[in-house]
């Protein structure tokens, strides 16, 4: 498993997303999750880790981000502006 994201990135992810990248919950105990699973070719990076509560990582698990914010009725447009909200955000701040 390739693990290229640094203590730095995720805590500016943390920081930036403020909460559950999924359903918006502010937990203290925020996981690592990647948006496209290890098991269907994600790796730990920037661009590929959101932070999740305990509930939303479990659920997801190794499912596709987009189908299972369906299935769970979460806003999938607002995950996704979001998410590209932010990571042009640390994009600039890298520049």
């Amino acid at each position: 498993m390739v693990n290229d994201l640094s203590s730095a990135e995720w805590e500016e992810l943390r920081a930036a997303w403020g909460c559950c990248a999924y359903c918006g919950a502010l937990e203290a105990a925020l996981q690592k999750d990647c948006i496209q699973p290890i098991s269907r070719g994600g790796r730990y990076t920037l661009e590929n880790v959101v932070p999740a509560c305990p509930s939303c990582n479990a659920s997801k698990h190794t499912n596709e981000v987009t189908a299972w914010l369906r299935r769970k009725n979460l806003d999938e447009r607002a995950f996704l502006q979001r998410y590209a909200e932010i990571m042009a955000g640390l994009e600039a701040t890298e520049e």
